[in-house]
């Protein structure tokens, strides 16, 4: 096979990863072969007469990576692009996609590596473990975005991951490589002329992969019933446009147009308003936690819940500590003080107490800055995204917001949905379901919208929890305990939404146990990656 084939091949996988992939409907069965050529070509590198075999298997998959993740997720480039200039949104863009793509590559070199010493079943487990360990790691350093966990890619088809609430988004990955792995073993056994009942067991193993976890998972979505809890609840879509939110409507205004939106569609038995990210708007450094209570606008949302006896305002607000010594790495000086700065959440019922939760998955480059000085030559770029050199404050852990009533909210902020274990730990917290507070309109009417919600229904699924999503620009809606978004609105149109949702008090496995197929991952990346250590130097003592 010449070269010119083998990267087509790679390329079609990499068409096919795009196709299945969110917000397309329906393909993702695609994602069931969609690495299947790129293995058929590393096969032909690994058997070939080709001259340095390990650089075009690297080469190979890197090729596959980089045109997946920039065909699926382009709309990172073009909010970077919009708010600086073009060469270091280039810069920036590495992150989501040249990094990703070269983490892949290195699990394919390591995949090269054990084929020459192991079976070539060794060898796929020893794939898939690094594959795994890739997606964890990715979750989890400084530069963390797991927007392509290949388990993400059923958020479009969730009626055949329904299991997920017993093995996450780790158990989607796991599913997709055992089947792609078993059509490339029978397509090779075909090549090789293996004789004709190994391959039919090998086709019949592969499809029963397929079948039996989606027709249980179709049984569990027909048969799924949830317990009677109601709550009502409203979700506001105020519709700013991000890149003017002081620029085009004063602080004022805003509250006023979500105070109104929120009254349209309020019922007096309403318990939460659901607000989007940084609603409660004011200009930089935004509100002083410590003062906030004596803020006219305090007062105005007092007001505004006095006839909802139950009522809760769950809102973003950008927030502020002052303390009079630098307590945290990320606090600033200000005037003769030290400043923290917070993309934050609050719950205001109607009394003086206050909840805060101030996010903990902060953005890179937007929100903190990767590896503190490590990269200090980065800053100005990093800051020209919108974000502070310094970083955002954080907090190390969830906190679940409690109504008067005892009602368990989870504040989840923005890009804190994609975390499946993240979300996991609030319900553990005893939260009863979720918000998702959130700002898509930096994208533009691009996928990034779409997959941002469709990515909510899986965190439905894993917790058996009921999702209230507030966008100011995305799409806002309410998604059910069998992942349905069952209510939502229309983009950049500004509107307010109610539906009775239940609350659920039970634990998922998934939830109990958290991304334990990652740490199996994780721990046999090791042991393969000591296998090859060992197998170079019993190399070399034997060449000794």
């Amino acid at each position: 096979m010449t070269v010119k084939h083998l990267y087509l091949q790679a390329l079609l996988s990499a068409a096919l990863l795009w196709l299945a992939w969110p917000p397309i409907p329906y393909t993702a069965p695609l994602l069931w072969v969609a690495f299947v050529p790129l293995l058929l070509a590393l096969e032909s590198v690994m058997r070939g007469n080709y001259q340095k075999k390990g650089t075009k298997v690297f080469l190979l998959g890197g090729l596959t990576g980089v045109v997946w993740n920039t065909a699926s997720i382009y709309w990172v480039f073009n909010a970077m692009n919009a708010v600086m200039p073009v060469y270091a949104a280039a810069f920036v863009a590495l992150i989501p996609f040249g990094l990703a793509a070269f983490l892949m590559a290195l699990a394919f070199r390591l995949y090269y590596q054990l084929r020459k010493r192991h079976s070539i079943g060794i060898s796929l487990v020893g794939l898939v473990c690094f594959w795994i360990a890739y997606e964890y790691l990715h979750q989890t350093w400084d530069l963390a975005f797991p927007w392509m966990t290949l388990g993400n890619g059923f958020a479009s088809t969730h009626q055949l991951v329904q299991w997920y609430e017993y093995t996450g988004v780790y158990g989607g990955t796991v599913w997709l490589w055992a089947v792609n792995c078993g059509v490339f073993l029978a397509i090779l056994a075909a090549k090789d002329g293996f004789a004709r009942s190994r391959r039919y067991a090998l086709w019949g193993s592969t499809a029963a992969l397929v079948a039996l976890p989606s027709l249980w998972s179709i049984w569990r979505y027909a048969t799924y019933e949830e317990h009677e809890n109601p709550s009502n609840v409203v979700i506001v879509q105020p519709n700013v446009d991000p890149y003017g939110k002081f620029s085009f409507i004063a602080p004022e205004e805003q509250l006023e147009n979500l105070i109104q939106l929120s009254k349209s569609v309020a019922q007096p038995n309403t318990e939460f308003f659901v607000w989007p990210e940084t609603a409660i708007a004011h200009p930089p450094p935004g509100y002083d936690e410590g003062e906030f209570l004596g803020h006219p606008a305090f007062q105005q949302l007092q007001q505004f819940l006095s006839p909802y006896k139950n009522g809760n305002i769950l809102s973003g607000i950008e927030s502020y500590r002052l303390y009079n010594e630098q307590q945290t790495p990320t606090a600033r000086p200000w005037g003769k003080d030290y400043l923290d700065v917070f993309n934050a959440a609050i719950l205001i019922e109607n009394s003086a107490k206050l909840q805060f939760y101030h996010k903990s998955k902060l953005v890179a480059g937007v929100e903190q800055f990767p590896f503190g000085g490590a990269l200090a030559f980065m800053k100005p770029l990093f800051s020209a995204f919108g974000g502070t050199t310094g970083g955002y404050g954080r907090q190390d852990k969830p906190s679940v917001f409690y109504s008067q009533s005892g009602i368990g909210a989870a504040p989840v902020i923005c890009y804190e949905s994609i975390w499946g274990n993240y979300v996991a730990e609030y319900i553990r917290e005893g939260a009863q379901f979720v918000a998702v507070i959130t700002n898509d309109g930096w994208w533009g009417n691009t996928a990034g919208k779409d997959q941002h919600l469709a990515y909510a229904k899986l965190r439905a699924i894993e917790t058996r929890r009921w999702v209230a999503r507030s966008a100011n620009t995305g799409i806002s809606g309410f998604i059910n305990q069998r992942g349905d978004v069952v209510q939502k609105t229309q983009w950049w149109v500004p509107a307010a939404i109610k539906q009775d949702i239940n609350l659920n008090e039970e634990i998922t496995f998934y939830v109990r146990t958290g991304d334990y197929l990652a740490y199996a991952g994780c721990m046999g990346s090791l042991v393969f990656g000591l296998l090859l250590l060992f197998g170079r130097v019993k190399r070399k003592s034997i060449c000794k």
